[in-house]
């Protein structure tokens, strides 16, 4: 791809006059216009290639910059007044708020005496934990994040039980960051115990099987103005008493001498263990260490792995570790590792990789309940510990099953299926007798039979076969072009499977196709599939979704000017570098929460773990193929893009809000076409973890409302 000559030029040459665009009087209301975008002389000198960065004062922290303050301010009044003008607006904020408003169930698991799962009754802008003696008794409250805050931005975080299910540690998330302060309830009084912990995130406490305390990570205290901003370094596990401060935790490891590296701890089955596991980036590289309980501050021992595979933990029985690792697998098996001998010559191999990728493990009792995915649909098979197979876990169709629960002393486990149009469905599984028996099912007013679903395989580049879902309702008329939503993520070996979704239903009861892609850089097929869409390889992955994109073309399901593309986060980098690269491709695009800066990303927060997917701009290789995509530099003056609607939000500290400010800036000044660019800011939430109903229900509308709009749908109320 050409390397166009003007991202060489000083970036007050570039943009100078162009801050102020207007839009054609048929799509922006009242002829608004963008607001002003002051343009900055910044250029950068990359190996030798210099790149302008003419809105880098966009990154700075909402919070801090007034000047920042005051853009987002402005953006957010223009987009909101061309989302107001948008007749369908109020009726699909009323449909999508109906068909939202029915009861949820996360699958219950066994805490000591009692059941525990999380419920919602509808609208609540948190669910709440909820307790029952049995399954069929009626459940009691245990926390409502509900009553934490007027406007719901705070939001319950995570949990972790005692043993005897007499202690709850749980995570308290406030408007949307990634930080968590845990808290430590006495369940058996309902008191709170006097302590807090902070500066925690992306972790969970480990209970002492004594219950007097867990293990747990944290990160040093930042600097007040690096709160959302800053790396993530230095992380360290302590031990924490039960009614003692944080200040008096026991550190238990860190490595001074790697601050970029990351743990988790978690006491192995018997209590005997703290089995460590230290990671660099978002792959499931590891090295995993191990300390015994009753001596926390001796060095830990190197068990597995330099950061070249992935080992997993599943459990223990003594001093045989159990593992899930892609090492000599690339679609997963696994393995027992011996304290005493741990060389892999001596592991034992306990299930072998099979033509399936095994998605997730749970070990309870002797029984490995094992997710498979084939073609990117659940399959659950189940090993007993000595590698014997057991008869699979029957499904009831083709979706997603997951969410395991129990302990390893537990003979039950319960899950979760659902699928594109099926509603989500809680099962109890026993595992001495083999029985499955539905304990919940969601009663949402959705016919399942109204709707088709089917898969289809698109070729890409290399001859690569990339599976699509495509769903809509049965009596859609294909003799013209239908508006189409097309989905993808394509990264961090996570896979995009069927599952089920209010604002998905809703766009298909009106007449819309939805099309889901499972792209290289996925999980959906193993390792090898991950890495044949990071670092140089990334460009498959944007090629695999404008094949798909293609397609649905080519068999004259939607037309170019029928089309939108969604993604969020990696998904969001995949919109922007779609729609940068093929602008002629889409009608309308919705990147949310995505990066788009392909230069800086590792500066800020948890960004320096994404260099192990994009590779990094310090490496003069990998910096010429992440400019050859960034979707900020790659914005060309006088291209007629499609209508855009950018989402983030003012507290993501995972991708700083400056990603889609600069985007959409620069968006606004290249726009040469009559469709609107625009950016919607949410205020008090972060990347979308712990996001309000309420928030969730409204921006989804005004994206629908968005398209409407944008791909000249007829949305009418009472619609199928």
């Amino acid at each position: 791809m050409r390397i166009d000559p003007l991202l060489s030029r000083p970036a007050g040459i570039l943009f100078a006059a162009l801050t102020i665009i207007f839009l054609d009087a048929s799509l922006m209301a009242n002829d608004r216009i963008y607001p002003e975008t002051q343009v900055v002389n910044q250029t950068d000198d990359h190996h030798g290639t210099l790149v302008a960065d003419p809105y880098r004062w966009l990154e700075d922290d909402v919070r801090l910059n007034p000047d920042v303050r005051d853009w987002v301010t402005a953006q957010n009044e223009v987009t909101n007044r061309f989302l107001e003008s948008i007749p369908a607006r109020a009726t699909i904020l009323r449909e999508l708020t109906d068909l939202w408003n029915y009861a949820k169930f996360s699958p219950p698991a066994r805490h000591g005496k009692r059941y525990f799962f999380f419920r919602n009754d509808g609208l609540q802008n948190q669910n709440v934990l909820v307790a029952q003696e049995s399954l069929d008794a009626e459940p009691t409250v245990i926390l409502d994040p509900n009553t934490w805050s007027t406007d719901g931005t705070t939001a319950l975080a995570g949990t972790s039980f005692s043993l005897d299910g007499r202690y709850l540690a749980y995570g308290v998330q406030e408007a949307g960051s990634d930080w968590r302060t845990w808290k430590i309830l006495d369940l058996e009084t309902g008191d709170h115990l006097s302590e807090e912990l902070r500066w925690i995130k992306f972790v969970q406490p480990s209970w002492l099987k004594d219950n007097s305390g867990f293990v747990y990570s944290r990160y040093p205290e930042p600097t007040e103005d690096g709160e959302f901003q800053s790396l993530n370094l230095n992380q360290k596990i302590y031990l924490h008493r039960l009614r003692t401060p944080q200040s008096e935790d026991v550190l238990v490891h860190e490595r001074t001498d790697h601050p970029e590296w990351g743990f988790g701890a978690e006491v192995s089955d018997d209590g005997k263990l703290i089995v460590i596991t230290a990671w660099i980036g978002t792959d499931d590289r590891y090295m995993v260490f191990y300390k015994r309980v009753a001596n926390m501050t001796a060095p830990a021992i190197h068990l597995v792995g330099e950061f070249d595979h992935e080992y997993s933990f599943l459990g223990n029985d003594g001093e045989r570790l159990y593992f899930k690792t892609d090492q000599g697998a690339p679609r997963k098996r696994i393995v027992a590792i011996e304290l005493g001998n741990p060389d892999s010559a001596n592991w034992r191999e306990i299930v072998p990789e099979q033509g399936d990728v095994l998605e997730g493990v749970k070990l309870l009792g002797e029984t490995f309940i094992a997710d498979y995915l084939h073609d990117a649909v659940s399959r659950v098979r189940l090993f007993r510990t000595s590698g014997a197979e057991q008869p699979p876990l029957e499904l009831p169709g083709l979706g997603s099953a997951g969410d395991f629960t129990g302990e390893r002393t537990d003979h039950e486990t319960f899950y979760q299926f659902s699928s594109f149009a099926t509603p989500p469905s809680v099962f109890q599984y026993d595992l001495k007798t083999g029985e499955t028996r539905l304990i919940r099912r969601a009663k949402v007013d959705v016919n399942p039979d109204e709707f088709v679903v089917r898969q289809v395989f698109v070729t890409s580049t290399g001859g690569a076969r990339i599976p699509m879902f495509v769903a809509h309702r049965k009596d859609l008329d294909f003799s013209q072009p239908q508006p189409t939503l097309l989905y993808g993520y394509g990264g961090f070996s996570i896979s995009l499977t069927p599952g089920f979704s209010v604002s998905r239903v809703l766009w298909m009861k009106h007449g819309g196709v939805f099309a889901l892609a499972n792209l290289r850089g996925g999980g959906e097929y193993g390792e090898d599939w991950h890495r044949a869409g990071t670092k140089l390889n990334k460009q498959n992955v944007f090629d695999d979704f404008q094949n798909c994109a293609s397609w649905l073309i080519e068999q004259k399901i939607t037309s170019p000017e029928k089309l939108a593309i969604q993604g969020g986060s990696n998904g969001g980098l995949l919109v922007g570098a779609c729609m940068t690269q093929r602008p002629d491709l889409f009608a309308a695009c919705l990147p949310a929460v995505g990066v788009m800066d392909m230069l800086r990303f590792h500066r800020f927060t948890a960004g320096r773990f994404w260099v192990d997917d994009y590779g990094s701009a310090d490496s003069p290789d990998e910096f010429q193929a992440l400019l050859r995509y960034s979707p900020y530099h790659n914005l060309r003056l006088g291209t007629h893009y499609p209508a855009t609607l950018i989402t983030t939000a003012d507290t993501d500290d995972r991708v700083v809000p400056g990603h889609s400010f600069k985007f959409a800036a620069r968006l606004q000044a290249c726009q040469a076409g009559p469709a609107p660019t625009l950016i919607r800011i949410e205020t008090r939430a972060g990347h979308g973890a712990g996001k309000p109903t309420s928030k969730i229900i409204e921006e989804t509308a005004d994206q629908f409302a968005f398209l409407v709009k944008v791909l000249h749908m007829d949305w009418k109320q009472g619609d199928k």
